[in-house]
């Protein structure tokens, strides 16, 4: 089947959402009145680096800039990286009342209308933004890589920078297919594709469903109205991806490097994700054989997903299937482990996440713990005596903030669909039924993922009917064979 969508467009209220999970937009005066008064702690001490031509690449309007970089061609065919992260903790006082609020937003959620932020708009989107052609403070990361894009010398360092673009993913691709990129990201394309094919050997798992999205169809009768999109990504996306990912590598090794000064011990706190288990990786296999996806036993489950097209019904099958794979993300504080339980097997490496302080609290401290190894000095207490704290609200945040995606998908599928019960669509079977719970399907006009009841043919492509679509519960329910809806258990996951 042919991924496309027509518009289709409803009026939705996404603050009933908000209310629900108690994501109340509104910063604390006192918090908002230090972020107006920030001023860098770290001033007299930064190193002048607004010679490199650094520039951002963002979603358009984005304003709450955490990165900038610049990437050269090095004399012996590698690559030299700058990557300017925004510094936070140089404008953020320990312990103060800004402190204890991120600390407990953990990061910013993200709605169709709007965002509840991780820090008040006056410093995520101005004082501390990596905006164009204005001076900012940042920890400065420089990665030497040889001619595989493989790391072979990194560290990190405070900076005074200047960013002089500000790209957005969309012309950075057309800049590229044009052959006229930005001299500082020209290196980009090969980069990102030599970064790729080291996760693939590494053996990283990377998905590639169709992302729905929700998106803003203009203004009609004074109401805001939204439709569902699949939201597109471009090549440009994934090589920038491959900086960030590179650099969360590279902050790990730092991290769990044992020659740390003071003989003080490992400080850190890595996101992590356990192997895939053995039985998640047969359940595919099988599934594989159904849809007719040829799948050697010596080729890793990351090798055979990079091969797939998603837009054909097998590959949308074993794509929805590969998310079983990835079980168990969290973030663990180095206290001595194992070294397999601390790598994150979606990357196939350990990895923490550095690179988006502006929108996510762990950042900010696995920052201040590289900046201080690599210049060989004592971690600060106040990051030592918040990790717990910092590990906590990132779990606690980032399940929240899953919930609060699906719900707005969840409720603009359900308006959406409301006017249409009884209509016939055609869809992609992406997993049968278990005898317990109804098939999941995939609908591209308009783009939904949804549950349908009746035996169906998993890979097949079916025509399914509408029962239900009830804004009021999120609940979007379709039957097969086209016509009234079977009797099934079904409890929301």
């Amino acid at each position: 089947m042919e991924l496309h969508q027509r518009i289709v467009s409803a009026p939705v209220d996404f603050g009933a959402v908000r209310t629900e999970f108690g994501l109340a937009s509104d910063y604390p005066s006192e918090a908002v009145s230090e972020a107006r008064d920030a001023v860098d702690a770290f001033a007299g001490a930064r190193a002048d680096r607004r010679e490199i031509p650094l520039v951002t690449i963002d979603p358009p309007g984005s304003m709450d800039l955490d990165q900038a970089l610049c990437l050269e061609r090095t004399r012996n065919g590698g690559f030299l990286l700058h990557y300017a992260i925004a510094d936070v903790a140089a404008v953020v006082a320990p312990g103060g009342p800004l402190a204890r609020e991120s600390l407990a937003r953990g990061q910013t959620f993200y709605f169709p209308d709007g965002t509840v932020p991780l820090h008040p708009r006056v410093l995520s989107e101005d004082r501390a933004s990596l905006l164009p052609e204005v001076d900012r403070p940042a920890a400065l990361w420089t990665i030497e890589c040889d001619a595989h894009a493989e790391a072979v010398r990194y560290s990190v360092a405070r900076a005074l920078v200047r960013s002089r673009a500000r790209l957005d993913y969309q012309s950075v691709q057309a800049d590229a297919d044009a052959g006229r990129l930005h001299p500082s990201i020209a290196a980009l394309p090969d980069f990102g594709r030599l970064r790729i094919e080291a996760g693939i050997r590494r053996g990283a798992i990377t998905l590639r469903l169709p992302a729905q999205t929700v998106i803003r169809d203009g203004e009609q009768t004074g109401i805001d109205h939204w439709q569902l999109a699949v939201e597109p990504r471009t090549a440009a996306d994934d090589w920038n991806e491959q900086v960030s990912l590179l650099t969360g590598m590279c902050a790990a090794r730092i991290m769990l490097d044992a020659n740390n000064p003071n003989g003080s011990g490992h400080v850190g706190v890595l996101r992590t994700m356990p192997a895939p288990a053995a039985s998640a990786i047969e359940s595919m296999r099988r599934t594989a054989a159904v849809v007719g996806v040829p799948w050697s036993r010596d080729e890793s489950a990351g090798r055979m997903l990079a091969t797939l097209d998603c837009n054909t019904p097998a590959g949308l099958v074993l794509m929805s299937e590969a998310t079983g794979l990835l079980r168990g993300a969290s973030y663990t504080i180095l206290n001595g482990q194992a070294p397999e339980t601390l790598r994150h097997s979606a990357i196939g490496a350990p990895y923490a996440h550095v690179t988006a302080p502006l929108r996510r609290l762990a950042d900010r401290y696995v920052t201040e713990i590289c900046l201080a190894r690599c210049a060989r000095t004592e971690v600060p207490h106040w990051v030592r005596d918040d990790l717990t704290a910092v590990a906590d609200t990132m779990r606690r945040s980032d399940a929240l903030a899953g919930k609060v995606e699906r719900a707005c998908v969840e409720l603009t599928e359900a308006t959406v669909l409301s006017p249409r019960l009884g209509t016939d669509f055609a869809a992609v079977v992406l997993r049968a039924t278990n005898g317990t719970r109804p098939a999941e399907i995939f609908i591209a006009d308009p783009p939904v993922l949804a549950k349908c009841t009746g035996a169906l043919p998993e890979g097949g492509t079916v025509q399914v009917r509408l029962a239900e679509a009830d804004p009021a519960t999120r609940t979007v329910m379709f039957s097969y064979p086209a016509g009234p809806a079977c009797s099934m258990p079904y409890s929301k996951p």
